[in-house]
């Protein structure tokens, strides 16, 4: 996935860091070929 640097609101849950966005914020999603391929 691609967004701003500046992006989201980082939050700490259970130990785990996460990032919290709007949708609007992401600028892209990326896939890998064999992802792909399984789709196909």
């Amino acid at each position: 996935m691609l967004f701003g640097k500046w992006s989201g609101t980082e939050v700490k849950i259970d130990g785990q860091d996460l990032l919290i966005m709007k949708e609007s914020d992401i600028m892209g999603v990326l896939e890998d070929a064999a992802t792909k391929k399984k789709a196909a």
